[in-house]
């Protein structure tokens, strides 16, 4: 078990000051630290009735198969990903089984359903404004998308990172959300960044990061701001958890996920290429081709089948790991 100091995030950060659906904790804080840096806030959504596990069956019923990944929640930190354990249950049981059948899950790209759209929009507008810009588009925000997280008790979500930047507000139950700074390349490589976005999000984990670590102890009410690439790790407490990870790209952030995805390509056929950044004047020429591929697959990806079969082309032959979890439901 980790021995990462906790920060008490509900016990440091003062009741909400105004009627802002988020806000910082701390706007000092927030001022200094965004968006390259971790920061506390609280949110006013954990009495809605939209997060409530009733909804939440719902919800599952309406999203694609493909926005819906589950497994058990008995992971290690590190967890190996040949290694996941899957739940054999539909997932709209294990939402209504959730405080006893050991899951995790993920619902993603809610945004998809207009009243978590209209939830999400107007979480980031404040954060915006917080921000002192007048809308989204003002503050670079694009490519807006919701993830709902769904676990039992004292569940696991291993070490990753993850595409976007990402405001993370917990709803229900106690959960302890521990990031790593890894600015200095230390933690996880670019090597490693450029699989977790295209294989697995999974990366490696050691007791050595701890000293680089901060953990967060989120109540219903509570929240953290994740910045782009910083691994993290979380746990659940001793009750059943509802959060929602609220992420958006800016265009800088896109262009540095495509050129990896590119360099993943790249590299099946033996040409490993420097990361992002390394070659500018290449990494425009990567954008160009890859874009312009892209503009012709995307109109293809309207059924789920094929989806798989572009993830899979793109991205390789396991890309579509998390389907997994339905052969057996």
């Amino acid at each position: 078990m980790t021995s990462v100091a906790v920060t008490p995030v509900a016990m440091t950060s003062n009741a909400m000051t105004s009627s802002a659906l988020v806000e910082p904790a701390d706007q000092a804080a927030f001022a200094s630290a965004f968006p390259l840096q971790p920061f506390t806030l609280r949110h006013r959504l954990a009495d809605n009735p939209l997060f409530t596990l009733p909804r939440i069956v719902d919800l599952v019923r309406e999203l694609p198969v493909d926005s819906i990944e589950y497994s058990s929640g008995k992971a290690a930190i590190g967890q190996d990903p040949s290694e996941v354990q899957f739940i054999d249950l539909d997932p709209a049981d294990v939402i209504r089984r959730i405080e006893t059948c050991g899951a995790w899950m993920v619902l993603k790209r809610v945004e998809q359903h207009p009243a978590y759209r209209a939830v999400i929009e107007e979480a980031l507008l404040a954060v915006a404004r917080a921000n002192g810009h007048a809308s989204l588009q003002d503050a670079g925000f694009e490519d807006i998308r919701g993830f709902m997280f769904v676990s039992s008790p004292d569940s696991t979500t291993p070490f990753h990172v993850d595409a976007e930047d990402n405001i993370f507000v917990h709803i229900h139950g106690d959960k302890f959300f521990t990031i790593c700074d890894n600015r200095d390349g230390s933690v996880v490589s670019d090597d490693a960044i450029e699989n977790s976005l295209t294989k697995h999000r999974n990366v490696r984990y050691s007791e050595d990061y701890e000293s680089k670590s901060t953990c967060y102890a989120l109540k219903a009410g509570d929240g953290v701001f994740v910045p782009y690439l910083w691994p993290h790790w979380v746990r659940t407490g001793s009750q059943f958890s509802i959060s929602m990870a609220v992420t958006w790209k800016t265009r800088a952030v896109m262009a540095k996920n495509d050129v990896f995805v590119v360099n993943s390509l790249l590299r099946r056929i033996g040409w490993p290429q420097r990361a992002p950044g390394h070659n500018p004047a290449l990494d425009k020429i990567k954008l160009v081709l890859f874009r312009s591929a892209k503009a012709v697959v995307d109109p293809l990806r309207k059924s789920v089948a094929a989806r798989a079969l572009i993830r899979k082309l793109v991205l390789g032959k396991n890309a579509n790991y998390f389907m997994k979890a339905k052969t057996a439901a």
